[in-house]
């Protein structure tokens, strides 16, 4: 619904047209949507052209984020928390210059409040008749960095370890390449070519953001627009304090732990304490364990992010997310914790992290929105990477993909199977196309029966995933989680099932645990069973007739309709056992 005069009073003599005001507001994110759709179709990698793990952006002179394309929720704040760091960093070190048209920067360190090292920031200004009027920005996960394992992830101490760190630096000059900034990152990978097309395709998405905002401000004129986006940052405020206002006050904690860190099999203790005042939201991580020499630490941007991303489920969808939004959130996150990491410690696994305090923070509200909050879910990114020579072309290859997992059931609905959760939307990389461009067999790629937390509402079953490597020896990383504390279910629900982690070599099997990278021979196989989610109320109250459609379909078995909701199935899984469940259950059915 377009918002209301009342809603946006004149400002500086200017009376704000609210029809107008919706035109500029969607002609800003169509801007970053086209460039999102020119990033996909032009980007070289599995992991940007089909599983869509970017963000594009549109920020003003002032550092403010003012519209973005939604590919990815964990992307939420971090372009608009380091776009104005990274532009003021520059400026300081070249003695307050700024840059020109044609002139691009490049990011990464997760220290410089990037996120981790695989997500590369691009960094473009536009210029309105020589006056800046801000920047347009994309951030891409690349399939490698460099360091230590291919795909650039897994158990290191230090960022050092985790790939190239890239400073503020300039890749384009006046539109013309730095070839020594693109030949040393190049010389630090192992993806070479994956890694130079996704790049030509940053830029070029950053291109077409220009040539659409600056047919915009052609049109409308910067005046007009600039007082336009003022309102739109006011009204997004406006918005999500008053929906602040409607939600429960008071003070909700909760906390969780993750598997372990990746070096010292020791569980990362998280802990969260949130306050709703009625205008204000306030996420306190005090009591969070401090930070690892291990890769699962997140930084504050990475922290904040998660926040933003539970709020936002929690109130009216149609609010602009702008910087607007972010002004009534408040982030207390201890510096040197496992939610506010500062050098030289490993970042990998700060989306990791990020995604696990999402579930932590739900906990924590479940009692007062029993009817907004889901039961715990998948609960990690679910990091996969492997690579290795390519025995047909000798080239070597990398590969990664993150792996979906069960959601959480709902007061009101059971929990969707194998999906990306929470602050992820990544895509299925499909065994077609992942079988076709790498040396990889994947022999199974199914739900995982009976994994689901039980309950009125069931929790979403797991994913299997089983690859085989054939012809050469390739190393394979996994940098995951679940495999000690399963999905929490909520009101009674059930747990969802642990994750576990396989190698299958010569006839036998091993558990590798949530966080490992080993060498594979030749023929091995790795079986990676993701997380179910948990279930929401009570298992006895599931519907029998539902309980048999998850029968019939192969997501449960008699055996666990029986035991675990107390319903009795017929052999031939034709009808539910009448008699039998009324005596598993205690009382007569309906």
């Amino acid at each position: 619904m377009p918002p209301r005069e009342v809603d946006m009073p004149p400002r500086e003599g200017r009376t704000v047209d609210p029809v107008l005001f919706e035109v500029i507001r969607n002609a800003l994110v169509e801007a970053t949507e086209e460039m999102s759709v020119t990033l996909q179709r032009t980007a070289y990698s599995t992991n940007i052209k089909t599983r869509l793990d970017y963000s594009c952006a549109f920020v003003d002179a002032a550092g403010r984020m003012v519209a973005q394309a939604f590919c990815q929720p964990a992307h939420l704040v971090t372009i608009g928390r380091l776009v104005p760091r990274a532009v003021a960093e520059y400026a300081d070190e070249h003695g307050g210059a700024t840059l020109g048209p044609g002139d691009a920067l490049l990011v990464n360190d997760p220290h410089r409040q990037a996120s981790h090292l695989n997500d590369v920031f691009l960094i473009s200004p536009f210029f309105h008749e020589g006056e800046l009027v801000g920047y347009v920005a994309n951030c891409c996960h690349h399939v490698d960095v460099g360091g230590g394992a291919p795909a650039s992830i897994g158990a290191f101490r230090e960022i050092y370890q985790e790939g190239i760190i890239l400073p503020v630096v300039r890749l384009f000059i006046g539109g013309e390449l730095a070839e020594d900034v693109h030949k040393l990152f190049l010389a630090n990978v192992r993806a070479k070519k994956e890694v130079a097309g996704d790049l030509r395709a940053q830029s070029a998405a950053n291109e077409i953001g220009l040539r659409r905002l600056c047919a915009l401000w052609k049109r409308y004129g910067a005046e007009t627009l600039r007082v336009y986006i003022e309102r739109m940052i006011a009204y997004s405020e406006q918005r999500l304090r008053a929906e602040l206002a409607g939600l429960p006050r008071g003070e909700f904690a909760a906390e969780g732990w993750l598997d372990d860190d990746g070096i010292t099999g020791e569980p990362v203790h998280l802990k969260v304490r949130i306050r709703f005042d009625g205008s204000s939201a306030r996420f306190d991580f005090t009591g969070t364990d401090a930070q690892r020499a291990a890769p699962m630490n997140c930084n504050l941007t990475q922290c904040f992010t998660a926040c933003v991303y539970v709020l936002k489920c929690l109130v009216d969808p149609d609010i602009p997310l702008n910087e607007g939004f972010y002004r009534p959130i408040e982030v207390v996150a201890p510096e040197g914790s496992a939610v506010n990491v500062k050098p030289p410690a490993g970042v990998v696994g700060g989306w990791e992290v990020a995604m696990r305090i999402c579930d932590v923070m739900f906990l924590a509200l479940a009692g007062p929105l029993p009817e907004r909050v889901p039961a715990g879910t998948k609960g990690m990114i679910c990091h996969v990477g492997f690579g290795g020579q390519d025995p047909e072309s000798g080239e070597y290859y990398c590969f990664l993909e993150t792996l979906a997992g069960g959601y959480g059931g709902r007061h009101d609905s059971d929990g969707p199977d194998a999906v990306q959760t929470h602050i992820q939307n990544t895509q299925n990389a499909p065994i077609e196309e992942t079988e076709l461009n790498y040396p990889v067999r994947i022999h199974e790629y199914s739900l995982v029966p009976d994994s689901e937390g039980a309950g009125r509402y069931r929790g979403g079953l797991a994913l299997c995933r089983e690859y085989e490597f054939v012809g050469h020896e390739p190393t394979f990383t996994t940098l995951a989680d679940r495999a000690r504390f399963p999905a929490h279910g909520l009101h009674g629900g059930g747990e969802g099932r642990l994750a576990r982690y396989l190698l299958i070599s010569a006839g036998e099997t091993r558990d590798l645990g949530s966080k490992a990278t080993v060498q594979l021979a030749r023929g091995d196989r790795v079986r990676i069973e993701t997380a179910g989610g948990g279930g929401f109320g009570p298992a006895h109250e599931r519907d029998p007739e539902v309980v048999l459609r998850d029968v019939r379909e192969g997501k449960i078995s008699r055996a666990r309709a029986r035991e675990a909701y107390g319903v009795e199935i017929q052999p031939d899984a034709r009808a539910v056992d009448v008699a039998g469940t009324e005596r598993l259950r205690g009382r007569p059915r309906g």
